[in-house]
């Protein structure tokens, strides 16, 4: 790979990072960014500038891994190339990838300096430091909690990143389902006290953050203490958050079916700044499949909880998860699965092939899917989850509802939120506008997003 790697200007440094998989993912990059804001690196989006490179990884499927190593081979002739001209690059592996793979990422890949876990990445300043005298790997699970040490985000960092931000609540999963490796990469069920989620929303609310998505792996077991000491729960912490003056809208991500207790679904129906608008992974619509996958649910139960919610919020929309070639899975399970999905309906979903990934019961199942078979699966389920979507998306034309509205659209005069139900909306805002709840009329369809018309009297 030839680079034109640009003049640094003096005394400057740059970090890039690059994020991969989900949601927490992204949240941990932004604060990593924070840290090492604090050491002196300004963040950059061109990887060409950065003396400092983050690579964010997912270890959810196997194709996600290996782009990693894809990436890592680019940036090593980076790397090779700006030591030419006489510039340091340290190179960093962190998450998922990182925690499950360690020093193999260094044998696989010699230009890696540091490979760090994903409950670690507030060393980074000492272990950077440490790496310049030799690899580091620090992938193990430390007794002090990460949040107590990561610095706040700069104004201008919250400013960059728009009106809408992540908030990590909850971290690790005590679900223990037999494809997944996040009990293995993020350890076990921990949850944040009360008062440091609403001192970050509270600063965050100050540098102009106006929606927030509260995450976690499974973020409706949330059981942080809150100031009397207590165990609260995700409803009694949105509820929390919703009193905080600026916050405008609520969304959290993402959910077990188990642990949708009846305050949290209550809350759909109470709280007034929660979204109408739920990520319920399912999986499989199959009781066998469910059982094997270890999930402790099964299609009825899951069904259930949806009435339940649509009872309490008839406005709802939902999106799931689903994997498709389980180990074992017939043609049989594989309908009923289907039939699940006709039956909720979803305004969104993601499906995917069943990834073996080392070290979970499944990936030892000797009843593997043929791959040829996992592909026409996961085309006909998606036939049908992107045909619910564009009619979800159809029905919203002609609604009203308020959108937050922060990033710069395609067009002159043009910003781009998101509607109550994730999808993006596009429409013609002032500038004063933006970070500002508005009230908008959905005028048409284009392809994976809305457009839409400001309307009189914008809240």
């Amino acid at each position: 790979m030839t680079v034109s790697v640009p003049p640094a200007a003096a005394n400057a440094r740059r970090v890039f990072i690059k994020s991969f998989g989900c949601q927490m993912n992204v949240y941990d990059s932004q604060r990593m960014a924070d840290v090492a804001g604090k050491e002196g690196f300004s963040e950059t989006e061109r990887i060409e500038e950065a003396d400092l490179v983050v690579l964010n990884t997912c270890h959810i499927r196997e194709r996600a891994s290996e782009k990693i190593y894809s990436e890592l081979g680019k940036i090593r002739e980076l790397k090779a190339e700006r030591a030419a001209q006489g510039r340091e690059t340290t190179l960093v592996v962190a998450g998922c990838v990182a925690q499950a793979e360690g020093r193999e990422i260094l044998r696989r890949q010699p230009a890696v300096d540091l490979v760090v876990g994903p409950q670690n990445y507030h060393r980074l300043p000492d272990l950077i430091a440490r790496a310049r005298t030799g690899k580091v790997v620090d992938t193990e699970f430390p007794l002090e909690d990460k949040f107590d040490h990561l610095p706040p985000a700069s104004r201008e960092a919250t400013l960059a990143r728009g009106a809408s931000a992540f908030v990590t609540v909850q971290e690790g999963c005590d679900k223990f389902c037999s494809f997944c490796v996040v009990p293995y990469t993020r350890g076990a069920e921990s949850s944040r006290p009360v008062e440091k989620i609403l001192d970050e929303i509270r600063r965050l609310v100050d540098a102009g953050a106006r929606e927030f998505t509260l995450i976690g792996q499974n973020v409706n077991a949330y059981h942080g203490r809150d100031g009397q000491g207590r165990n609260a729960t995700l409803a009694d912490l949105l509820a929390s958050a919703a009193q905080l003056p600026g916050v405008l809208r609520l969304r959290y991500s993402t959910s077990h079916p188990n642990d949708m207790d009846e305050g949290l679904i209550r809350a759909h129906a109470e709280n007034e700044k929660l979204a109408p608008f739920l990520h319920l992974p399912v999986q499989s619509g199959s009781d066998r499949v469910l059982a094997a996958m270890n999930r402790r649910h099964n299609a009825s139960d899951y069904l259930a909880v949806v009435e339940r919610v649509r009872r309490a919020r008839p406005d709802i929309a939902f999106s799931s998860d689903f994997i498709v070639g389980f180990p074992g899975e017939s043609d049989a399970d594989f309908e009923a699965t289907l039939a699940l999905a006709r039956e909720v309906g979803f305004a969104s979903s993601y499906a995917f092939k069943f990834s073996p990934r080392p070290g979970t019961p499944s990936s030892e199942a000797t009843d593997q899917v043929p791959e040829e078979v996992k592909v026409a699966r996961l085309a006909a389920l998606m036939d049908v989850l992107d045909a619910q979507r564009h009619a979800f998306n159809r029905a919203t034309v002609g609604r009203r509802f308020g959108v937050v509205f922060d990033k710069p659209g395609r067009h002159p005069g043009q910003r781009v939120g998101r509607s109550p139900y994730m999808q993006a909306v596009s429409a013609i805002v002032p500038a004063e506008r933006a970070g500002v709840m508005t009230d908008i009329e959905i005028t048409g369809v284009i392809s994976n997003s809305l457009i839409a018309e400001t309307v009189a009297n914008a809240s």
